[in-house]
């Protein structure tokens, strides 16, 4: 199924990362929510994805049915569901996610701002913009280096 490079993307992020075996389960339940996404009646166009274990996506195409306030409840309290029924946190926006060599780690903000004090994380860490709005943003500005990120307006007097 093709969607729309402007399909509405929202991402939430675990504080932690997922087995195998809890990506499976979510991601049956994330397709099944996907199925049956509605907006006043009408289906909407929409799939969901676990990408590194850890971010759960989902896009909306609404060139065929737009998200509405009321749509967008139900995905968030879909989200609210998953994240107690498996003992998440994907709510909380100050646990930041970066790339160390091949694998993808999150910490509160405290301790993010300790890693660049101490130089483990540095203006060419990559980070994880999960303000993407759409689908280009996702392909092209949600991994993206931490000075060329939202993240750098908080820390911007640690970084050279």
């Amino acid at each position: 199924m093709q969607f729309s490079e402007n399909s509405r993307v929202w991402i939430y992020q675990s504080d932690k990362k997922l087995s195998d075996d809890a990506v499976q389960q979510i991601q049956q339940r994330l397709d099944s929510f996907a199925a049956e996404w509605t907006a006043h009646n009408n289906q909407l166009k929409a799939k969901a994805e676990i990408r590194y274990n850890r971010f759960f996506i989902l896009i909306v195409d609404e060139t065929q049915a737009g998200a509405s306030g009321c749509s967008i409840d139900k995905s968030v309290n879909f989200m609210k569901r998953l994240e107690q029924e498996f003992g998440l946190n994907l709510f909380d926006r100050f646990n930041l996610a970066y790339r160390k060599a091949d694998e993808v780690l999150s910490l509160p903000r405290h301790q993010f701002e300790e890693k660049l004090k101490d130089g483990s994380i540095n203006a060419d860490t990559v980070v994880y913009n999960n303000l993407v709005q759409n689908l280009t943003e996702l392909n092209s500005k949600w991994e993206v280096p931490f000075k060329d990120s939202w993240h750098i307006q908080l820390f911007r007097d640690l970084v050279q």
